[in-house]
């Protein structure tokens, strides 16, 4: 749904939420009984043997921190569900009671592009290429380019239910 304000728009994504299965909870587990036996090794090991062990664990706890901040880092990139707040060169996402604000930079690129996976999806990708923003769940392309247009700083009118593009 979309909805022209005076600062910008504001455009409710009708994506679903990703669900939460990444496997992450195991890791931390295996870490965890991992842990148990090193207290153990420590116990009834030789010394090189439990700090080996020892060395194993903390290794395995480096693994699993690694991959978690590798996962909350491409959770942050995929936008696909909530509410959008949109005003020049900046967009506000709420999604499950949680708010994260996203800055356009000036030399950040913002395109739109139809695909047949996920119907329209907006792309912000820095100067080199590289995306940093993805959002996709949009009930038709026009949300996607008005938003497009609002992050670029044009201006709207709203007149008889038409929206109407000017550019700045």
């Amino acid at each position: 749904m979309l909805q022209v304000t005076d600062t910008g728009a504001t455009i409710t994504l009708t994506g679903k939420a990703a669900k939460g299965g990444t496997g992450l909870f195991w890791l931390g587990f295996a870490v965890l009984i991992g842990a148990l036996g090193v207290a153990m090794a420590m116990s009834l090991l030789p010394t090189r043997l439990a700090i080996g062990a020892l060395a194993l664990l903390i290794v395995g706890s480096f693994v699993v921190n690694k991959v978690q901040a590798n996962q909350k880092k491409s959770t942050h990139t995929l936008i696909n569900s909530g509410i959008l707040r949109v005003q020049q060169g900046r967009f506000v996402h709420i999604a499950a009671g949680h708010t994260h604000e996203v800055v356009v930079a000036p030399q950040d690129t913002i395109t739109v592009e139809d695909t047949k996976v996920d119907n329209t999806r907006l792309l912000i990708c820095d100067a080199n290429g590289n995306i940093r923003q993805q959002v996709v769940g949009f009930e038709s392309a026009k949300e996607a380019q008005v938003m497009q247009a609002v992050l670029q700083g044009q201006q709207f009118g709203k007149r008889n239910a038409n929206i109407k593009m000017q550019a700045k």
